[in-house]
């Protein structure tokens, strides 16, 4: 249980990040498209820089906290806020690059990918600072995939989301 505390806590900036990009959907102003034909309307520049944002001071956070079930050394923080966030929104914006490839509808769900598609991101990018094995990534995967379904559900009943994936 204490691995599984451990890469959740390294995961947190991407979690984090990765939620608080559709939040912007409530902002009112500027708001434009990354690319609405090849991501959809949906990936915004401001909902993009939200979640690196947020991944940032997430990262922020835990290099005040200190905690020593900790995976990596925060003492280098923006990089690591950086690479979880960039890596959960780039990762992100890359399955929805696939998906409008296919042909397959913004908001249509496509499992496990969307599930998937940002912690994938968030650890190709923060690999070099955490020494993590194959049976990690498949440990926070794992929980990963359980973990978004139960909150995108939640956030679709709080009608936060538009669609339930």
């Amino acid at each position: 249980m204490s691995l599984l505390l451990a890469l959740v806590y390294l995961m947190a900036p991407a979690y984090l990040g990765n939620m608080a990009a559709p939040f912007v959907k409530y902002w009112k102003g500027w708001n434009r498209p990354i690319s609405e034909r090849w991501l959809g309307a949906h990936k915004t520049v401001a909902g993009f820089l939200l979640g690196v944002i947020v991944a940032l001071g997430t990262a922020f956070l835990q290099s005040a906290i200190d905690w020593k079930g900790s995976l990596v050394d925060y003492a280098n923080w923006p990089a690591l806020g950086l690479a979880l966030g960039i890596g959960a929104l780039g990762g992100d914006a890359l399955k929805s690059l696939v998906k409008r490839a296919r042909g397959i509808a913004p908001g249509k769900s496509w499992v496990p990918f969307d599930q998937l598609d940002f912690a994938v991101g968030a650890l190709a990018l923060v690999w070099p600072w955490a020494t993590l094995g194959w049976g990690d990534a498949l440990l926070i995967l794992a929980f990963t995939f359980v973990a978004d379904i139960v909150v995108n559900h939640a956030a679709y009943r709080l009608g936060i989301r538009d669609t339930r994936w």
